[in-house]
């Protein structure tokens, strides 16, 4: 009983009295070292937090990666984040063999041990010039693609969606492919008539608004897709490692445009 109201009966918005004000404002105060007191003793119950060495299936991730991994390591300073892009390896095997402690990928394959998180669900999209023919068209078929230059990141055939989830099924082979590790590159390459490139949807939402690129849903139904963060099972409870995937989660609703909820 603080013998006193706390806003003011009827207001429309709810206004607060200045009790109520001074009571908010313990709040603000109180909250997060209440929040910082509980990962103190998240990491006295989880024991000394070691690694987090990551690596990327997903190129176009990198954007949303950055903001990610900043607000982590303000709140787990002593956990040794590392990063690497997964060119020249399988990084899932490395995951299982505890070389890599977490894959972002949107290729779950089953190995023992092995959890997928869910991050979010996002479609893909076929940008290209805004002068490009297929412009014309409410969505892209395989056979469009037939004569054109696809430009897509320098992995394997069989880590794409685009050709594992639309071309191969169709029996379609793009006119040309060419390689670009830097999705800056490749909206370029887009945006001068160069060729065109299967992208999420997130990736492209700063390119679509400029209007330097347009992009076209791929297949009548759209080729949507789900990032998942992959790491193992004995590991995905422990307190630094929940926290990570959960700012994961938090910031990709806070950064990305077009993305859903699992």
């Amino acid at each position: 009983q603080l013998g006193a109201p706390l806003f003011v009966r009827k207001s429309r918005p709810l206004r607060l009295t200045r009790q109520g004000e001074r009571l908010l404002q313990l709040a603000r105060e109180v909250l997060p070292k209440v929040e910082a007191a509980r990962r103190d003793l998240q990491r006295m119950a989880s024991g000394e937090a070691g690694r987090l060495f990551i690596a990327i299936e997903c190129h176009s991730c990198f954007a949303w990666l950055m903001p990610t991994l900043d607000r982590y390591r303000h709140l787990w300073p002593e956990v040794e984040v590392d990063l690497a892009a997964s060119l020249a390896f399988d990084p899932l095997p490395a995951l299982a063999a505890g070389e890599l402690d977490l894959v972002v990928t949107s290729d779950p394959r089953p190995i023992d041990g092995i959890h997928y998180e869910p991050l979010f669900r996002y479609q893909a999209l076929l940008a290209m010039s805004p002068g490009h023919p297929l412009a014309e068209k409410t969505h892209v078929e395989p056979d469009d693609l037939a004569t054109e230059t696809l430009v897509t990141y320098p992995v394997e055939r069989q880590r794409l969606d685009v050709f594992t989830r639309f071309l191969d099924p169709a029996g379609v082979e793009p006119g040309a492919v060419r390689h670009t590790e830097l999705t800056v590159m490749m909206i370029q390459l887009v945006a001068s008539g160069r060729g065109v490139a299967a992208l999420p949807d997130w990736a492209l939402a700063e390119y679509l608004e400029s209007g330097s690129v347009i992009a076209r849903p791929l297949g009548e139904e759209g080729l949507h897709g789900t990032l998942f963060a992959a790491v193992r099972k004995n590991e995905r409870h422990l307190a630094w490692m929940a926290e990570f995937l959960e700012t994961a989660r938090r910031v990709s609703f806070e950064e990305l445009k077009g993305i859903r909820r699992v």
